[in-house]
């Protein structure tokens, strides 16, 4: 049950990180490309995107 529940909310935090990334101003490719990473490294990459790429997105790769 509590699996159930931490899995369900790494899904819903991945697709917010995903929506907010492509709503970002920067090159198409570098969304698809973090987009991807953020899905396949699951909770590590729902953490880096929150705690450092959130803010800096659009300085680093605009």
């Amino acid at each position: 049950m509590v699996a159930t529940i931490i899995y369900v909310v790494g899904v819903i935090l991945g697709v917010l990180a995903v929506l907010e990334i492509l709503s970002q101003p920067i090159n198409i490719l570098t969304k698809i490309v973090i987009s991807i990473l953020v899905v396949i490294t699951s909770w590590i990459g729902i953490a880096v995107y929150y705690l450092l790429l959130r803010g800096n997105l659009t300085k680093w790769f605009k």
